[in-house]
Parts: C-alpha cells; sequence; structure tokens
C-alpha cells in the first residue's frame, strides 16, 4: 500500500504512521533499526528503496529516505508512506523535500525516528566530505557510504581516509569480503612461508582495489604494488613467497581461480558483489569496524605500479604470515 501526501509536514506523516500501526497492528512494529537515505530525488531513490526493501527481509526497520529536490523551488515537502507489499518487511517513508528545507533534512528525519533503537545514514551516490559532521550523520550510529559511485572515486577514498569517524564504513569495502576471506584460508594452508610481495591488479579507478592493496599491506607488513588492470572492479591478486606464487585470479567479474603450490587449482564464486548484498552485510553490525580503519590509515603504503595488460595474472614469487581479520 502507498499512500501520498503532498505539501504535508513531519507531524502529520507521524499522525499517519501511528494510524496505521493501530490499525494494522504487527505491520508497523518489530524495527530493530532506523535505515535513513540520503540521495538527491530522480530514479536512484527508487534502486535505494529496493536495495533497502530487500535488505529489510534481514533487518526489519523503518525506512526514512530523504530524497532532495530542487534547491530554487519553494519550500515544501511531499511525503509517500509504503507497507506491505511495496516495502518490503520494512515500512518506507519518504521525504521530497524543495527549496530551503532540501538542505535541512535532519529537521524531517528527527521527529520519525523509531524511539531507543540504532539510526543508520546511507548515502547510495555521492556523501559529504565529512559524513560524521553532516546534519543527518550526526544522527547515526553507523555511516555507510559508497566511493565507487562518486564522480572520482579515488579521490572519495582519500576523502574518506581523512573525515574517518568511528562508525563509518564504505560498500566499497564491503565488496571485498569475498576475496579477503579466499586470501585468509588459502594462507592457512601448507607450505606455512612468510610472503615477501604482493600484487593486487585492478582497474584505474576501482575503490575496491586500493582497499585489498592496503590491507595486504597492513596485516601482511609486506610490500604491495597496486597495478592496473584492463577488467572491471578486481583483476587479481598475487602473493609472492618462496616456494611460488599464490593467485587469486578474476578476469571476468564473476568466477576466481585460486592456484597455489602444492594444490590443485580450484575455481571460486567471487562474482562482484550487489548493492544489496553488500547493505545486508553492513546492518549486521552497528559497532565500529577497525580493520576498515586500519586498512583506510595505510592507503599511503601501497605503491603504484604500471599498467598490466592482462589482469590474470600478476608478478609470481609470495607468502605467508596470517592475514588478520575477515569481518
Amino acid at each position: 500500500m502507498i499512500i501520498d501526501m503532498p505539501s504535508t509536514n513531519t507531524s502529520k506523516v507521524n499522525s499517519k504512521l501511528v494510524e496505521l500501526r493501530q490499525s494494522g497492528g504487527a505491520v508497523a512494529l518489530g524495527r530493530v533499526l532506523t535505515l535513513v537515505i540520503v540521495t538527491d530525488d530522480g530514479e536512484k531513490t527508487e534502486e535505494a528503496v529496493e536495495a533497502a526493501n530487500d535488505a529489510s527481509r534481514e533487518h526489519p526497520c523503518r525506512v526514512i529516505v530523504v530524497a532532495r529536490g530542487a534547491r530554487k523551488a519553494a519550500s515544501r515537502l511531499d511525503a509517500q508512506i509504503r507497507i506491505g507489499g511495496d516495502a518490503g518487511a520494512s515500512e518506507v517513508v519518504v521525504l521530497r523535500l524543495y527549496g530551503e528545507l532540501a538542505d535541512h533534512g535532519d529537521t524531517c528525519v528527527i521527529p520519525l525516528l523509531l524511539p531507543d533503537s540504532p539510526v543508520v545514514a546511507w548515502w547510495p551516490s555521492e556523501a559529504p566530505q565529512m559524513p560524521a559532521d553532516d546534519r543527518i550523520g550526526h544522527l547515526a550510529h553507523r555511516r555507510i557510504t559508497d566511493a565507487a559511485t562518486d564522480k572520482n572515486p579515488i579521490k572519495a577514498l582519500d576523502q574518506r581516509r581523512g573525515s574517518y569517524t568511528a562508525g563509518d564504513t564504505d560498500l566499497a569495502w564491503t565488496r571485498l569480503t569475498r576475496w579477503r576471506a579466499y586470501l585468509a584460508a588459502a594462507l592457512d594452508l601448507p607450505p606455512y612461508e612468510k610472503v615477501s610481495a604482493a600484487t593486487v591488479v585492478g582497474e584505474a579507478d576501482s575503490p575496491s582495489t586500493d582497499l585489498l592493496a592496503a590491507w595486504l599491506a597492513t596485516y601482511l607488513k609486506i610490500p604491495v604494488k597496486r597495478a592496473k588492470g584492463t577488467a572491471p572492479g578486481i583483476n587479481s591478486v598475487t602473493l609472492q613467497r618462496r616456494s611460488g606464487s599464490v593467485e587469486l585470479i578474476r578476469p571476468d567479474g564473476k568466477v576466481g581461480t585460486l592456484e597455489q603450490p602444492g594444490q590443485p587449482s580450484r575455481r571460486v564464486a567471487l562474482s562482484r558483489r550487489s548493492v544489496t548484498d553488500c547493505l545486508v552485510e553492513e546492518l549486521r553490525r552497528l559497532d565500529p569496524d577497525e580493520v576498515y580503519e586500519a586498512t583506510l590509515k595505510n592507503l599511503d603504503k601501497v605503491t603504484r605500479g604500471r599498467t598490466t595488460t592482462t589482469p590474470a595474472k600478476a608478478p609470481k614469487p609470495a607468502t605467508r604470515r596470517a592475514v588478520k581479520a575477515t569481518k
């Protein structure tokens, strides 16, 4: 069910939610958090709502969408409430803000927050330079950004590094979970040799590639080179050890191949993760991510290399030393 409330205010929206709770009972109960989505009004608004609806099936929540409209228009709030089949396992409140109100979304969000429950803010496209200092970010326990959606993803990642506050995270980091898990598992198999160096190959503007390289440099304490590849996203990782290299290669963005001395070549599921998949993972935790923080701080420890024309193969030689933490 979708209820439109043009030219309204938050008091009326809240009253309508209470009315729906009284008439629908469990429809509006059992929420574990409030997810605030901040975006400009347009096509991406619906994409973000769809991802939140899917994520709500694991994390029942109230979703508040702050869709900022034209700043030159007269100040106005158009609201829309979605429940039932149009809202997954959540209740969705879409707030379309116009004029001066577009820059003061926090004043509209506060009256609609669930009492005594955590708040998560998510910017599905370009985020503020300092999310924790943003009006809405200041209300949140966790702040989710996505450097990959920025006009300059690598510059955006560097901004995340300079503005990091406990509770910040980025979907460019979440996309690495499987890569980190496979690499950690590979190093837990014999021969137990020290890793001497590593090379990570990926698309020039892939922030996930930079983060993976920094993670290896941080926890293996080795020199890591970040090279440019020709395929989208991360292409390959090579860990150099005395007896031969450990290589995790994904040339097509779908299936990876793990090769290491003394072990048969293995094909592993390594498809590029959807926004919904990443959002679900991030909503599982509300505490600060210390591994992400340490990785961000060590981005400058990664050496930039020349373009690699064969993303499937980066340098050889390799190492070991327990790779600390996957989340």
